[in-house]
């Protein structure tokens, strides 16, 4: 059985050198090892190779700079790597060694990398850039991320006669990074898709267009919150002049659907220029590359939804959680004059960790997001219900017999009474926003109230409020007042804390 074994092996070992011999020997095809030694001026074995990992995001960026950087040359060449599939898991030195047998030039591999919102540009994802840099050539692999043979990140590596020159070049790309990017005044979310093809490793997203009068709030809020988002940034040269910081932290909090979020969206309207990075979800662990990625496009703004899911008290009972720190550390890690602001949101304050809402320098300014009295649910109707089809009297009706509701739910509302209208043949009118009344404020609908965020007590029997944001015996600011709420702390019981309230 061993001998037949042998016997195999062998076989199968020459067949594989037949199959290679025969192809090194097929017209047309020229060996990569031997365009390398030639454009180097040396044997390409001998000579040491620098690699750099980059950023999935900054993938763009770096097809870019390369192009533009080597374009200096004009007799610039991009060939590819021939080998099929397997080309795919060589580095250069195991092209240039020849580990796995001589390679072919082939073709460049190519993708489409979205470099906007309703933009693309075709990028090198597998290919090598031949071409002289300061009086040296050089040969630079470029290669995309492909989880799919096991590279999570983009990276290049360069093989030069002289490594100073490698050395040089790299310099240079880091520098074109630092000063050049497709997402400077762009909104991107991070995404993360290990299944998907070769991405850019952000999603960009339009910019939203929403004036101040479509954000419903009591009076002086929005403007508050804009001076300090908004204020800070148009006026950062005075400030700096002055020896003020610019890195800031704003928390929003609230019930659900009270108009958080509508906020923020309103923000990202007003700050045209400015570089964003939206976090939701799973792409909230990307905390730290987002903050690193803010100071290097600044002014930018990191807006953190739902904060409370990485940054909830250490004391809740529920053990460690580690983003918690790379929430802290992009907070504390950017310089003081750094135009960033962090913009967060909770529904859940009472939640917060202490050392993120209480030390000086992370949280700057916490607004409530409060539900809507009578008067702003009326706004609500009037934004939401179609022009002239509802009386100014149907709106009040509606808005005095909706206590508790959310902007989420004056909104539900007015869809209701036109589906009616419709399901019925008829016109929408005052009728059908007062059943749309009665069917959402019954009792079968409570769930669904629950979920539009409508009501005003805390589900667990307290009152909705904030964290405490002051530190004890610290008397709050004039335009704050202060209530109570509370929160279970661990097994200790009941924790009464002092919360801002924005008049």
């Amino acid at each position: 059985m061993d001998e037949k074994l042998g016997e195999f092996l062998r076989n199968f070992n020459r067949a594989i050198d037949l199959a290679q011999a025969h192809r090194d020997e097929t017209p047309g095809r020229v060996r990569l090892l031997d365009v390398l030694t030639v454009h180097l001026g040396m044997s390409a074995p001998d000579l040491p190779i620098l690699a750099q990992d980059f950023p999935v995001h900054r993938f763009a960026d770096l097809d870019i700079a390369v192009e533009k950087i080597s374009g200096q040359d004009p007799q610039a060449r991009l060939i590819g790597v021939g080998g099929g599939q397997q080309r795919h898991h060589l580095s250069l030195s195991d092209l240039v060694q020849q580990e796995y047998g001589p390679v072919s030039v082939g073709q460049p591999d190519f993708v489409n990398l979205a470099v906007g919102p309703d933009s693309t540009r075709e990028v090198v994802a597998l290919g090598l850039r031949l071409f002289v840099y300061e009086g040296s050539p050089l040969a630079v692999l470029q290669r995309a991320a492909n989880p799919q043979y096991g590279r999570n990140g983009t990276d290049i590596a360069v093989l030069a006669p002289e490594r100073e020159a490698a050395a040089r070049f790299l310099a240079a790309i880091q520098e074109d990074l630092r000063t050049n990017s497709i997402l400077r005044g762009q909104v991107v979310s991070f995404a993360f898709d290990p299944y998907g093809q070769q991405g850019a490793g952000v999603t960009f997203l339009h910019r939203p267009s929403l004036p101040p009068d479509e954000v419903i709030l009591p009076d002086g809020v929005l403007d508050r919150v804009g001076r300090h988002v908004l204020g800070i940034a148009a006026n950062r040269e005075t400030l700096r002049k002055h020896g003020q910081h610019l890195k800031r932290g704003v928390l929003l909090y609230g019930p659900p659907g009270t108009g958080k979020t509508h906020t923020v969206r309103h923000l990202l309207s007003a700050s045209a220029g400015t570089t964003a990075v939206l976090l939701a979800g799973s792409s909230l662990h990307a905390v730290g590359e987002a903050a690193r990625l803010a100071r290097a496009m600044a002014p930018s703004m990191v807006i953190l939804e739902d904060i409370d899911l990485v940054a909830e008290d250490r004391n809740m009972g529920h053990g460690p959680q580690p983003l918690l720190f790379e929430v802290l550390d992009a907070l504390d890690g950017l310089d003081a004059d750094a135009d960033v602001v962090f913009l967060m949101t909770t529904n859940r304050a009472e939640a917060l960790e202490r050392a993120l809402v209480q030390r000086p320098g992370r949280v700057d300014l916490a607004v409530e997001i409060p539900l809507p009295d009578v008067g702003n649910r009326v706004r609500l109707l009037e934004l939401y219900a179609p022009a002239g089809v509802f009386s100014e009297d149907a709106l009040r009706a509606a808005a005095e017999q909706s206590e508790g509701a959310t902007a989420s739910f004056a909104r539900e509302l007015v869809r209701r009474a036109v589906l009616a209208a419709v399901d019925a043949g008829e016109e929408p009118g005052d009728q059908h926003l007062a059943a749309a009344v009665r069917e959402l404020m019954g009792q079968g609908e409570a769930l669904t109230r629950s979920l539009l965020g409508a009501g005003g007590e805390d589900p667990a029997g307290g009152v909705s409020g904030g964290p405490g944001l002051l530190p004890d015996g610290q008397e709050p600011e004039p335009e704050v007042s202060v209530g109570y709420s509370f929160g279970w702390v661990g097994q200790g019981g009941t924790r009464y804390v002092p919360l801002p309230r924005t008049t």
